[in-house]
C-alpha cells in the first residue's frame, strides 16, 4: 500500500471525463491518470441533453478505480464546463432533460429578456458577457415554454449536484454559479432583484459557497459501493477558474489563455469592469478562487478543430492537422471564429467554406487551407482581444500563459507569440485538473498562498517558451 497522500481531482469535459490523482514526491507535484470516460451530448424530445446519471456512474467507477489501484484519495473535488444546471423537485427527482447548452432552446430569448430588463443593466449588475446559452436566457426559456419552474425545489449546477449525490449537501459553488448572468457583482450573492424582475423563483437557489470549502464526507450508501470514505471539497468547479488557479505564473498582473474546446484568454483581477466599453468587447467578469475575477473573453477556440477532425472521421491526428496548417503556403484569409456559423453547424468544413464565399468571394477547396485559415484566425483573434484587455485595465502585460491541452499545439503557439508580440509560455497540459488538486492542497494547507501554489507548478512541470 501506497503511503503518498492522494488528492482526486474528477475533470469533467464536454467530450470526456477524468480521474486524475495528485500526490507530492521528489518536491514536485505528481499527476497519476487513473480513469478516463467518454462523455457527449444526446438527443431526447429533440433535446441536446446531457446523461447526468451515466456520468455520475462514471463519478463511481472513478473511486472504485482508486479502491482497486491501491490508492485511495485523502479529498476529491469535482469540476466542470459552466452554464447547465439541474432542477430537483421536492423529492430531489431531476425535472426535464439537463439540456446542454450547445441546444437551440434559447434562440431568441435574449432579445426577450431585453424588453423586461437592458442588456446594459444586466451587464452592469452581472458582469458576464452576453451568450446566447447563459443559465439565464435557459432559465427563462423553461419559464416561457414549461411549468417545470413551478415544479422545481432546486437549482443545482452540474457540479453542485455530483457533490450532493456524494454528500446530500446542497450548495452553489461561487465560480461556477458566477456563469449563470445571474450573480450580483458587488454582493458575489444571488440577484435575487434580477430574479424577480424576470419571475424566476427565487427559493430554488442554494447558497453561495467558495472553491475550497469542505461539504464533509460521503454518504454512507457511497460508502459501502466504493469501499472507502473521504472528504468532497468544492473545486472552483468551473473548469477555466481551475485551471486559471494552475497558471505558473509569479507575476501580479498576467494575460492567460486557457486553450481547449473554447479559448479564454483574459487575466486574473481583484476588482470588475462592468463598464459600457467592456459590455461593448463582449467581456465577462467570471469569478476566480478566492473571490478573484476572471476578466476574459470567450473565444470558439479549439472546437472547430475538433469539429473538422470528427467530420474527416479521424484520419488525421491533431498534430497531423497542425502541420497542414503550418506547410500551407496560400493566402491567409482570417474569418471571425466567434460567428454563431460555427457555433454548432452541420458541417464545421462547410461553414467555413460557406463565410469564405460570402466575405472574401473565395471557397478553399483543401483540408490544408481550411486548418489554415482557422488556425491564423485564432491567433488573429488572441492579438485582438489582448489588445481590447490592455485598453480596457489600462495595464500593459510582457507575457502570456496558454494552459490546458491546447498548448500541446507548438504551432498554434508560435503563430500566437508572433501576432501578440508577447513572450508566451505554454503549459501545463492537465491545467484544470492540477488547479482542482490545488485547491484541494490549499484547503489542507500544504501551500501558504496561490502565489507560492503557483512557483510550485512552474518548478513541477515543463513550461515551454515561445
Amino acid at each position: 500500500m501506497s503511503q503518498n497522500i492522494y488528492f482526486l481531482a474528477i475533470d469533467i469535459g464536454a467530450s470526456s471525463g477524468r480521474a486524475i490523482l495528485g500526490y507530492i514526491k521528489d518536491k514536485k507535484l505528481q499527476l497519476e491518470e487513473i480513469y478516463r470516460f467518454k462523455n457527449g451530448v444526446c438527443t431526447s424530445n429533440n433535446q441536446l441533453c446531457w446523461d447526468i446519471n451515466s456520468i455520475f456512474k462514471e463519478i463511481l467507477n472513478s473511486l472504485r478505480k482508486c479502491k482497486e489501484h491501491g490508492k485511495i484519495p485523502s479529498t476529491l473535488a469535482i469540476d466542470t464546463w459552466g452554464v447547465d444546471f439541474v432542477l430537483l423537485d421536492s423529492d430531489d427527482n431531476i425535472l426535464g432533460n439537463t439540456v446542454s447548452y450547445r441546444d437551440n432552446r434559447t434562440n431568441g430569448i435574449p432579445e426577450e429578456i431585453y424588453k423586461i430588463i437592458s442588456k446594459e443593466e444586466i451587464y452592469k449588475r452581472t458582469g458576464i458577457q452576453n451568450l446566447v446559452f447563459n443559465t439565464i436566457n435557459q432559465l427563462y426559456s423553461i419559464k416561457k415554454n414549461s411549468n417545470l419552474l413551478e415544479k422545481a425545489n432546486t437549482f443545482l449546477m452540474i457540479p453542485d449536484y455530483f457533490n450532493f449525490l456524494l454528500t446530500g449537501k446542497k450548495a452553489n459553488e461561487y465560480t461556477n454559479a458566477s456563469t449563470t448572468q445571474l450573480l450580483n457583482l458587488e454582493s458575489s450573492c444571488w440577484d435575487f432583484e434580477l430574479l424577480d424582475k424576470l419571475s424566476i423563483p427565487k427559493n430554488i437557489f442554494q447558497p453561495i459557497v467558495e472553491a475550497g470549502t469542505s461539504l464533509g464526507f460521503l454518504k454512507s450508501e457511497i460508502v459501502n459501493e466504493v469501499g472507502f470514505d473521504l472528504e468532497v471539497i468544492t473545486a472552483p468547479s468551473h473548469d477555466t477558474a481551475s485551471a486559471v488557479l494552475s497558471v505558473p505564473s509569479s507575476d501580479k498582473n498576467f494575460l492567460y489563455l486557457s486553450s481547449g474546446t473554447w479559448s479564454l484568454l483574459g487575466t486574473e483581477s481583484k476588482n470588475y469592469n462592468s463598464s459600457h466599453e467592456s459590455l461593448e468587447a463582449n467581456f465577462t467578469n467570471e469569478g476566480g478562487y478566492n473571490k478573484n475575477y476572471r476578466y476574459l473573453k470567450n473565444i470558439m477556440g479549439l472546437w472547430i478543430i475538433q469539429n473538422i477532425k470528427k467530420e474527416l472521421e479521424d484520419r488525421y491526428t491533431f498534430p497531423e492537422l497542425s502541420e497542414m496548417a503550418k506547410n500551407f503556403q496560400g493566402k491567409k484569409y482570417i474569418i471571425d471564429v466567434n460567428n454563431n456559423a460555427f457555433l454548432a453547424p452541420l458541417s464545421m468544413i462547410e461553414a467555413i467554406k460557406s463565410y469564405c464565399a460570402r466575405k472574401f468571394n473565395h471557397t478553399p477547396n483543401t483540408i490544408e487551407e481550411i486548418v489554415s485559415i482557422v488556425y491564423h484566425s485564432l491567433a488573429t483573434s488572441y492579438a485582438q482581444t489582448i489588445q481590447e484587455i490592455k485598453k480596457l485595465t489600462s495595464q500593459d502585460f510582457k507575457s502570456l500563459y496558454i494552459i490546458g491541452g491546447g498548448c500541446q499545439d507548438n504551432y498554434l503557439n508560435y503563430l500566437t507569440a508572433k501576432e501578440t508580440n508577447l513572450q508566451v509560455f505554454a503549459g501545463p497540459i492537465e491545467a484544470t485538473a492540477i488547479g482542482n488538486i490545488g485547491c484541494q492542497m490549499l484547503n489542507k494547507k500544504y501551500f501558504n498562498s496561490v502565489k507560492e501554489f503557483r512557483n510550485f507548478i512552474f518548478k513541477s512541470f515543463n513550461i515551454k517558451k515561445f
